[in-house]
């Protein structure tokens, strides 16, 4: 390559020059030697980065048939007062594919609807508007255009409309020779065969043997991988999941759909309290009701009303078991962990669920209607606070985190209560509520085993693990910064 472009020193050579010159077949060798020349400061590479516009699949059939709003104002402007009416639009051949989106175009280009017909205002404006982009079409009929030479309103204007016009974004090289590479000697240049890759048929060959091997830079960056991966979300849970199973507890799944005596009722949160109206839960028309056990709803409301016999005076009030029966989406996992409590009283274990909760939450970027939950309990008769404080500073430290702080919080359903926080950027942050079930909870349960309970919300541990300043993009369909995202 260095002796072809010798021959003519101040030239600057093009990929298809170079092709000709050489003889070469394959615009890798050009682009692999002259990386080479490059890196050896005998030439100069030059890029030139340029996007082609052409027509799509629609595109293709509007400069035929013409664009939809050219068709719809053809069909108008032949119509007198009466006749402008979408009933006789859709009469006259338009079907409501059309008519929709047509009527929409319409409208931004400033004819209005009034009482079911086409009002204009300015028809020449209309008309200089839609051939305009009919011109437009046509001339990329004719092949593909530099996006340069374009309109930059009307390519954006069609870049919004589906299939009408497709880019393809191009790379033209030269190179040319420096100081240094045009006072090579020619004595200097020699043409070696280098093999680049080793092949079956080289090895059987035994070609390999006293032949020249290109050399390869295997610190030089590469390409990043595209391949599929995990979401990071989905591996953080595998994640959670391998240190909880390593510690030796079992999962556990439970439905979206509860009945509200499970889901607060049965965690002795009382039923005026704020968390439970339609501000903040979900309740749903279809189920309206979850039916709930006799037993458990005549034991809620004797824990509620007066405390029964758990040692505790209870709400007051008069507890309504219609209320208790109401369908909603679950607001927490712990429905899942009282639930398998009253189905093993006697049995001791040690569980952890990873759910979907659903909150009436407005979305911002820290909050959202819809996240996930890590719940976990103990339950056996020697639980105790201590169990439950060295369990989760075990787990945050297998996450990573082994700066743990506990302190002394207030929840409805744990007594004593405490909040979990992590050292993160030389800052305590929260990441989750725990303590020692109270006996208006166990109790009606069939137990009286203490239950180390904890809860924590997945999204927040995974913006400190992704590093990320906002919840939402945990969830934004960006395929490049979920590929930047670092592997869990």
């Amino acid at each position: 390559m260095l002796g072809t472009m010798r021959t003519d020193p101040a030239r600057n050579w093009a990929m298809v020059d170079l092709l000709a010159e050489t003889g070469w077949t394959d615009q890798v060798y050009v682009a692999g030697a002259g990386k080479a020349l490059e890196e050896g400061g005998l030439v100069d590479m030059e890029e030139k980065k340029s996007r082609l516009v052409s027509l799509g699949p629609e595109g293709t059939k509007a400069a035929v048939e013409g664009l939809l709003e050219f068709r719809l104002w053809e069909w108008i402007s032949n119509q007198d007062d009466s006749g402008r009416s979408m009933e006789s639009l859709l009469s006259a051949g338009f079907d409501r594919k059309e008519a929709g989106p047509g009527v929409g175009l319409l409208k931004g280009l400033g004819i209005s609807i009034e009482a079911g017909a086409f009002v204009v205002d300015d028809e020449d404006a209309v008309s200089r508007a839609i051939d305009q982009r009919s011109s437009f079409i046509q001339s990329l009929a004719e092949g593909a255009t530099e996006s340069s030479s374009l309109d930059g309103a009307l390519v954006e204007h069609f870049t919004s409309r589906g299939g009408l016009i497709e880019f393809e974004d191009t790379v033209s090289r030269t190179w040319s020779l420096t100081k240094e590479g045009a006072s090579v000697d020619d004595s200097e240049l020699a043409e070696v065969d280098l093999i680049g890759e080793l092949t079956t048929e080289i090895l059987q060959a035994e070609a390999w043997r006293g032949a020249e091997f290109k050399p390869f830079d295997v610190s030089a960056p590469t390409p990043t991988s595209l391949g599929g991966r995990t979401h990071p979300m989905q591996a953080l849970i595998e994640r959670i999941r391998s240190v909880f199973l390593e510690m030796g507890f079992s999962e556990i799944e439970g439905d979206y759909v509860q009945s509200a005596g499970w889901n607060m009722d049965a965690l002795y949160i009382p039923q005026s309290h704020p968390a439970r109206t339609m501000q903040d839960t979900f309740y749903l028309s279809e189920p309206e009701r979850v039916e709930v056990e006799s037993e458990y709803l005549d034991l809620w409301a004797k824990v509620h009303e007066h405390g029964h016999d758990t040692g505790s005076r209870g709400w007051g009030g008069t507890f309504d078991k219609d209320e208790a029966q109401r369908a909603l989406l679950r607001t927490h996992t712990t429905v899942n962990t009282v639930r398998y409590i009253a189905g093993n009283p006697n049995v001791p274990s040690r569980v952890f669920g990873i759910g979907r909760v659903f909150r009436q939450e407005s979305i911002d970027r820290t909050h959202l209607p819809e996240f996930h939950q890590i719940e976990g309990i103990i339950h056996e008769p020697d639980a105790s606070l201590p169990m439950l404080i060295s369990t989760l500073k075990t787990f945050y430290a297998k996450m990573g985190y082994p700066d743990v702080r506990i302190r002394p919080a207030y929840f409805p359903y744990t007594e004593p209560s405490v909040e979990v926080d992590i050292r993160w950027r030389e800052e305590w942050m929260e990441l989750g509520g725990s303590g020692i079930f109270r006996p208006e909870v166990t109790e009606p349960l069939g137990t009286e085993w203490p239950v180390c309970a904890w809860g924590m919300g997945l999204e927040r541990l995974a913006m400190l693990i992704l590093d990320l300043d906002d919840i939402r993009q945990l969830y934004l369909p960006d395929l490049e910064r979920l590929r930047k995202m670092p592997l869990l």
